[in-house]
């Protein structure tokens, strides 16, 4: 069953063909994913099922009653609702049934005094309202409140955040907010361009989780690739010669492409020899009479013979990183660095040594600090307090998210670049921007009209002209398509000089850390090795804390590269054997009065966890129920199984509720318990 379908669909924007006579299906349950280069019509295609944009030619057919949920890139702006009744809301028919309800109810209250014969319409009146709220209750557990707060909580919404208006969160955070909409609707089809862009790395891996379990189709753009990897069972590409499909997942479509390209370049070859072959003979006894059957029989065969279409190129980045100028040993040093915007302190006496030739890949959660740390080093903002200093013979240059919205759109893009560095001469700016694929008349247009692709690409180019040897990155895959992204991390491999840099892109920092410097709490945390190696420590010292409940954090350790503060020298490590002795014994007691308080709370958590557990596999049963068609149709099964339903979300919000209280006790004993 196709949920939607293009027809010989053609589609031309600018004067550019985007979409030319393209037939595809997606089918029901369906996991798609759309590669190809910025501009290439990826999103384009997106719109067309989504209704916002109509076709020149051919048509785009939607299955009748297919419910889609799209997330653009580019949102409209929502305010006046809060966030989570923004998200209730989402569900088509909810606001429906609520105002068919207050109708009858109004309608209701206002015929108190009724005669006789109009007792049997209020009777009537009444039987609708009553399966009016029959409806709204079914549609309630379908769509529960708790479901709703689950997936916000899943995007590292905290529960303050709930009554907030949509319209006073920032851009990044009112996508997560669509996004946990679209989620709570669990559309037939559900279309996601970049759904990544504005993740930080936890609600990166939250979602691929809630993904993996969707049982729907669904629509990725996404330019990382182990994200991709991890949903995808069918590739749509856009190439050179057309759109193309390809089964598994994107890995796969490499290997395929890679693959059908030596059979044609082989097929190519052996016509071509045959092509010869024929020619030879033909030259050599095209004047004997004797031959001209043979001679006008492969002229024939020549006329008919195959032409091999070989695989269209991509233009692709083609850019590299010049020699710098070896810094000193010591590149960055932070002393008790501290930024506070006004009483919310960000980063709190941070102490960190960056040594040449480091690739640090900072990471945490969105609003940890990663951005005022890199803003505060590139001189963009003021430290509150603290100091730091680069190193010996440093120069940095600095790539931020903002930069690429910053830009003046009046520039033409060789005057935005140029402006950057005059002193590397009108050469060196074509070269930079060529390798970024900006044609001789590209670096004409004014940046105004450029794509958010174009911009970075722009933005990058900037810093290219004159990098510096110690590099400061927010984000720069964002906002590249899949293959710019892997061709700039290709190039930042070979860069000679220091890289600090803020990715989302597991792969693009499996690619380029060889550290780990990681934001929470106003603190770094700095880890050797790269990311497997910190996700393992991270694993090795959760099962080494002893006594941590769900809601609790592990205990900090403090980063090798950190020095303990002035005013606080370090501890000594001398003592006697005794003293350690009693120092394990005291810990030890401290630990077992502790464990002994909050044995009946654990026993209780545990025991509401496997409730809770119980109660949402039932919840996920019946609901799956529900949505088959042949329960649904049978109204005495399927008003039974609502109502059980029913029974089971409040079960299930009334048995969360109780563990969050318990939850809360049992870190408030290991507070006090210290």
């Amino acid at each position: 069953m196709s949920l939607a379908v293009f027809e010989k669909t053609s589609l031309s924007l600018g004067g550019k063909s985007i979409i030319d006579d393209l037939s595809l299906r997606v089918g029901n349950g369906e996991r798609v994913g759309l590669v190809g280069p910025n501009g290439s019509g990826k999103s384009t295609l997106l719109r067309l099922i989504a209704g916002e944009q109509q076709p020149d030619g051919g048509v785009v057919r939607v299955m009748r009653g297919a419910r889609v949920g799209y997330l653009a890139q580019d949102m409209r702006s929502e305010s006046g609702v809060g966030l989570l009744d923004f998200v209730l809301a989402s569900v088509p028919g909810r606001q429906e049934l609520e105002d068919e309800i207050a109708r009858a109810e109004k309608e209701l209250e206002g015929a108190t005094e009724a005669s006789e014969d109009q007792q049997e319409a209020l009777l009537d009146l009444a039987g609708h309202l009553a399966d009016l709220h029959e409806r709204l209750a079914h549609h309630e557990a379908m769509y529960s409140e708790h479901e709703a707060q689950t997936i916000l909580a899943g995007l590292r919404f905290k529960t303050e955040d709930h009554g907030r208006d949509m319209g006073e969160l920032s851009g990044g955070w009112r996508m997560r907010g669509v996004l946990a909409s679209l989620l709570f609707q669990r559309p037939d089809l559900l279309l996601l361009d970049e759904p990544t862009n504005h993740l930080d790395m936890p609600s990166v891996a939250w979602l691929s989780g809630f993904l993996k379990r969707y049982g729907r189709a669904f629509i990725l753009i996404s330019h990382d690739r182990e994200f991709l990897n991890e949903q995808i069972k069918r590739v749509v590409s856009f190439e050179v010669e057309g759109v193309r499909t390809y089964p598994g997942d994107y890995d796969h479509y490499l290997k395929q492409r890679a693959e059908e390209r030596v059979l044609l370049e082989n097929r190519a070859k052996n016509v071509e020899r045959e092509r010869a072959h024929l020619e030879q003979f033909i030259q050599r006894f095209r004047y004997k009479a004797s031959k001209a059957a043979q001679v006008q029989s492969r002229v024939k065969l020549l006329e008919k013979m195959e032409k091999v279409e070989m695989l269209g190129e991509r233009a692709q980045l083609r850019f590299h990183f010049p020699h710098t100028e070896r810094a000193g040993r010591q590149v960055l040093e932070t002393e008790d660095l501290c930024k506070s915007y006004g009483e919310l302190q960000v980063l709190k006496d941070v102490n960190l040594i960056l040594e040449r030739g480091d690739r640090v890949a900072l990471i945490g959660e969105n609003g940890a600090g990663k951005t005022t740390l890199l803003r505060t080093l590139a001189g963009e903002l003021e430290a509150t307090s603290g100091s730091f200093a680069f190193g010996h013979k440093t120069k940095v240059g600095y790539y931020a998210q903002h930069h690429a919205e910053a830009l003046d759109a009046t520039q033409t893009v060789y005057e935005a670049v140029y402006a950057r560095c005059p002193e590397g001469g009108q050469q060196r700016v074509r070269s930079v921007l060529g390798a970024l694929l900006f044609s001789d008349g590209d670096i004409d247009k004014k940046v105004g009209v450029l794509s958010g692709g174009e911009r970075a690409r722009v933005a990058l180019a900037q810093l290219l002209v004159d990098p510096g040897n110690v590099l400061l990155m927010d984000e720069p895959t964002n906002h590249l398509d899949l293959d710019s992204s892997e061709r700039l991390a290709e190039a930042l491999s070979t860069f000679d000089g220091t890289l600090l840099f803020v990715s989302h892109n597991r792969g693009f920092i499996r690619r380029l850390g060889t550290k780990i410097w990681s934001v929470a709490d106003g603190g770094v945390e700095a880890y050797p090795g790269n990311l497997d190696d910190y996700l393992h420590a991270l694993g090795k010292r959760d099962a080494k804390t002893p006594d941590v409940g769900p809601g609790a954090e592990p205990e900090k350790r403090p980063a090798k590269s950190q020095r303990p503060p002035a005013d606080k020298p370090a501890p000594s490590k001398r003592g006697t054997r005794a003293e350690e002795k009693a120092k394990k014994r005291a810990a030890a007691e401290a630990r077992k009065q502790r464990k002994g308080n909050t044995r009946p709370l654990r026993a209780r958590i545990n025991k509401l966890e496997a409730r809770i557990a119980e109660l949402e596999q039932r919840q996920q049963q019946m609901t799956e129920a529900l949505a088959d068609p042949a329960v649904y149709e049978d109204a005495k099964k399927r008003d039974t199984l609502s109502q059980d339903l029913a029974w089971v979300s409040r079960d299930l919000e009334k048995e969360t509720s109780e563990w969050m209280e318990a939850q809360e006790q049992l870190e408030a004993l290991e507070a006090a318990a210290g």
